[in-house]
């Protein structure tokens, strides 16, 4: 199997239908691993008629842990060559997933990222997450020296068997300062092409905070710093 896509779902009954379908419909040879992390919305039912299907494996949380805890929990149980992640709010455009693993393919690439950034046709949403997204890119490339332009993007396509050796503990949105600490610190080479975005506003159900944000912020350093 070529890819695991890793879906973490919290309270998406809005977009949850549309977002499952465009990745069923993805030609690739995958599995698309769905963890609800204790939804209080409708998003339960929806995924156990999808579950019901056989088109997506369901993983649950009995309670809220956050989005990282649901990757680790996806990451788990999967099995394709490379994993990936995926927001279900349809910010992200799943057809770039196509050209990553192509990339990933054709270079052999252990771990390819979706750049926002590079894609100047893409809107960022807000000022100020756009500054705190290029800080945190920032840190990353100071620290870790990985040469990358977009740290906070959720497309991070990874090698499943490298990803799960790096024993990932994240909790809520330090998942991606996490991976890419990790990856740095064993100079492990990121490529990255330029993917769609369609940024969502708070009102929308838009989930990161500013103190997500210094969270990830105290990742970068404290791995940096030889936490395990």
């Amino acid at each position: 199997m070529e890819l695991s896509i890793i879906v973490p779902v919290f309270n998406e009954e809005k977009t949850l239908p549309a977002i499952l379908d465009w990745l069923i419909a993805l030609p690739a040879d995958k599995e698309i691993i769905v963890v609800d992390d204790a939804s209080g919305d409708g998003s339960g039912a929806i995924l156990q008629r999808y579950a019901g299907t056989g088109r997506i494996v369901l993983l649950r949380h009995g309670e809220n842990q956050g989005k990282g805890a649901a990757i680790v929990t996806g990451l788990a149980a999967a099995h394709g060559e490379y994993t990936v992640i995926q927001d279900a709010d349809l910010e992200y455009d799943p057809d770039d997933i196509l050209v990553m693993l192509a990339e990933a393919k054709r270079h052999h690439a252990p771990a390819v990222f979706g750049s926002r950034v590079r894609n100047i046709a893409s809107g960022i949403s807000y000022r100020r997450y756009y500054w705190g997204g290029r800080f945190l890119t920032f840190l990353a490339n100071l620290l870790y020296r990985v040469n990358i332009s977009d740290e906070s993007t959720c497309y991070k396509m990874v090698r499943t068997d490298l990803m799960k050796s790096l024993g990932l503990t994240c909790r809520r949105f330090e998942f991606c300062p996490e991976l890419v600490a990790k990856l740095g610190r064993r100079k492990i080479p990121i490529r990255e092409i330029p993917i769609r975005y369609h940024p969502r506003k708070m009102e929308e159900g838009k989930k990161i905070r500013w103190h997500d944000g210094a969270e990830a912020i105290w990742t970068l350093l404290r791995y940096r710093l030889g936490a395990k």
